[in-house]
């Protein structure tokens, strides 16, 4: 018995390791195996070291079988028959193989306040906020309240249940800027999504096996509430005890009480954000929260863009935009998430990790994103949207494409009629989960093992009075500032209520996998790592599609109409003289962003004014932020580049 402790290698403590010893009904792990049956795949294929973590997993959750996932058509096809038949799933007979889960009402979003990164010292993981000030960049957690809330929630959590075991590739599988993880769960709607979401199966074993690939570990369980009672019977899920824990040292990731997106696709945030930065904080690269677009000019050239936005602030749409400046070509590398590296040139290269799309579907429509609906028609899994009776799908914003006589179905199952429910039809945070390939501008090098070469990167968000369209940073270091200032309206991709502007620095605010004033470090050295190889730093913008004129109307009528700012964008990666210098950085110059066949009229002079007043109260509130949030930690250059600001508006 004091073996197997000493063996214990897992996302469970050595320091607990004896409270599974103890629940062991046979004298070895592998006899407990076993006794668990293997109902799909064979552990005499799998590496060690993904044998050792079913192990050490079906020791503490106590499932009744195990499925080895394999990523096959075939298996997935059975995985939807079995999630049909349990009601978990309801076919869309309008499109091809395409499905809508409901979920308990409890379990809707990514729940921020139960989220936390475990180090040993807390300020690896966030900064220190004022004395009497919550923080809001992050919640940490000490390994022995780690080990804790693990041994309060996931023993005999999947009794009953099927144990799977996905083994998946964040970016392409092979490619030296993706990394591989293996999440174990007994959820089928997870399965299902993650094949979409990542590349899944046999393949990515193989790498595991053949080039003794290290892998993030990823445990899940959508559990079992403490009185065994579970309210939704298609959808189970612990509401009132989520947990979702990070262990960047050890690269673990484990997740307990909710089926729902970020909180159990955990290739997505957890991984690709949160544990992904600190790799590559440790390795000099950078894991973002970033949509990326390649943009074709009518002279041929093409440049690749990354963007930065919060959730539900237009970062599909921009992805996937269909522009209307003639000559102009978009296509999409991807739609949420970068990762960046520099090559031996210097020069920042960019994949996308994930394979598909989970995008906000209330406000896309035909008119707002042709593109995405074009691609959501086909195996893609919706949840919280509401059905049409002639099998699709429907929400808030596409109320044009219904049929007079189309009764409508919402998202809890209730009827819901237009124009009289005073109910949203789709929960606000319902999304789409798209395979990427079946986008119609799907950039032909979105697959690309070396990725990307990244020209420029905006931060933006919802910012409805006193942010101009769109204004240039005067350097790297001005820009990463400018990153780290951003603020936005609040969305409904978290637990959030009504509208608020809040600070969320590089969009990434929920994200972050360790104290954010070193992430703030590692932007500002990723300069010097580009001269030490001969390159040259992207340019940063910053734009803002949502401001708004004194009768609440918006100012600019995006969409489309976005690709003129990415014009002028274009033009300054190219070097063109077309800009004027402003307190807060470079707007257009006069004449030189395209406005010729607008359908509205604009008015250029507010949408680019920089109101004396607003700016001071801004430099106040980010000054606020800082002193509040971040405080010691904040590097000096950040407080300088505030500083050059306050004194810029103050002589305004």
């Amino acid at each position: 018995m004091p073996e197997i402790i000493e063996n214990f290698y897992s996302p469970i403590p050595k320091s607990v390791a004896h409270h599974y010893v103890k629940a062991l009904s046979a004298p070895t792990l592998s006899n407990n195996i076993r006794g668990c049956s293997v109902v799909y795949g064979d552990m005499a294929r799998l590496p060690l070291k993904v044998k050792t973590f079913i192990e050490e997993s079906v020791v503490l959750c106590k499932p009744d079988k195990i499925h080895i996932v394999d990523g096959s058509e075939a298996e997935n096809k059975l995985m939807l028959k079995a999630l049909k038949e349990a009601g978990a799933i309801i076919p869309l007979p309008k499109y091809d193989n395409c499905w809508l889960a409901r979920t308990n009402p409890a379990d809707v979003a990514r729940v921020e306040s139960k989220t936390f990164i475990c180090t040993e010292n807390r300020e690896e993981a966030i900064c220190t906020p004022k004395a009497g000030v919550q923080g809001s960049l992050g919640n940490w957690i000490s390994p022995k309240d780690y080990d804790d809330a693990i041994m309060k929630r996931f023993p005999g959590c999947m009794k009953g249940r099927t144990m799977f075991v996905v083994p998946f590739s964040m970016g392409p599988v092979g490619s030296p800027l993706s990394k591989i993880g293996v999440e174990i769960t007994d959820s089928q709607y997870v399965v299902c999504s993650m094949k979409i979401m990542a590349r899944m199966g046999a393949a990515v074993m193989d790498e595991i096996l053949n080039k003794n690939v290290e892998f993030v570990k990823c445990l899940h369980s959508v559990g079992t509430p403490e009185n065994g009672k579970i309210d939704v019977e298609s959808w189970p899920c612990d509401p009132e005890r989520v947990i979702i824990l990070h262990k960047p040292a050890l690269s673990e990731i484990v997740s307990y009480g909710s089926g729902y997106g970020g909180n159990s696709l955990l290739g997505k945030k957890c991984f690709a954000l949160r544990i992904g930065s600190t790799i590559a904080q440790r390795e000099g690269w950078l894991a973002e929260h970033m949509l990326i677009l390649g943009v074709t000019c009518p002279n041929g050239t093409k440049k690749y863009i990354a963007a930065a936005f919060p959730s539900a602030c237009g970062k599909t749409n921009l992805a996937m935009m269909t522009p209307t400046l003639p000559g102009y070509k978009i296509e999409c590398v991807g739609d949420d998430i970068a990762w960046m590296k520099f090559d031996s040139h210097g020069q920042l290269r960019a994949i996308n990790p994930e394979n598909g799309f989970f995008g906000v579907a209330p406000g896309t429509s035909y008119e707002t994103n042709p593109n995405a609906m074009a691609t959501i028609v086909k195996d893609t899994l919706f949840t919280n949207v509401a059905m049409t009776s002639d099998g699709g799908v429907f929400w808030e914003g596409l109320e044009d494409t219904l049929d007079k006589d189309t009764k409508i179905t919402d998202w809890l199952g209730n009827p819901w009629g237009l124009g009289v429910s005073k109910t949203p039809a789709a929960h606000p945070n319902s999304r789409f989960c798209s395979p990427a390939e079946h986008c119609p501008i799907i950039d032909p090098c979105w697959e690309d093992s070396e990725g990307v070469p990244i020209s420029a990167i905006l931060f933006g968000g919802r910012r409805p009075q006193g942010v101009p369209l769109v204004f240039e940073s005067r350097n790297w270091e001005h820009g990463v500032f400018i990153g780290s200032a951003m603020r936005s309206e609040t969305t409904a991709a978290a637990e959030f209520k009504g509208k608020m502007i809040m600070n969320d620095p590089f969009a990434m605010r929920p994200f972050f996998g360790y104290n954010f004033g070193n992430y703030l470090k590692h932007w500002l050295s990723m300069e010097n790592r580009c001269t030490e190889l001969g390159g040259n730093m992207p340019k940063i913008f910053h734009v803002n599609w949502f401001r708004k004129d004194q009768n609440g109307q918006f100012m600019w009528p995006g969409f489309g109409e976005n690709s003129r700012v990415l014009d002028w964008i274009s033009n300054r990666i190219d070097g063109v003289d077309c800009f004027e210098e402003t307190p807060i950085g470079l707007i257009p110059s006069e004449g030189s962003l395209r406005i010729e066949n607008l359908k509205s009229q604009i008015n250029m002079k507010e949408l680019f004014s920089i109101p004396k007043d607003f700016w001071l109260k801004e430099v106040a509130d980010i000054q606020t932020y800082f002193d509040n949030q971040v405080g010691s930690d904040l590097p000096k250059e950040i407080q300088a580049q505030l500083n050059d600001l306050k004194t810029r508006v103050e002589k305004m």
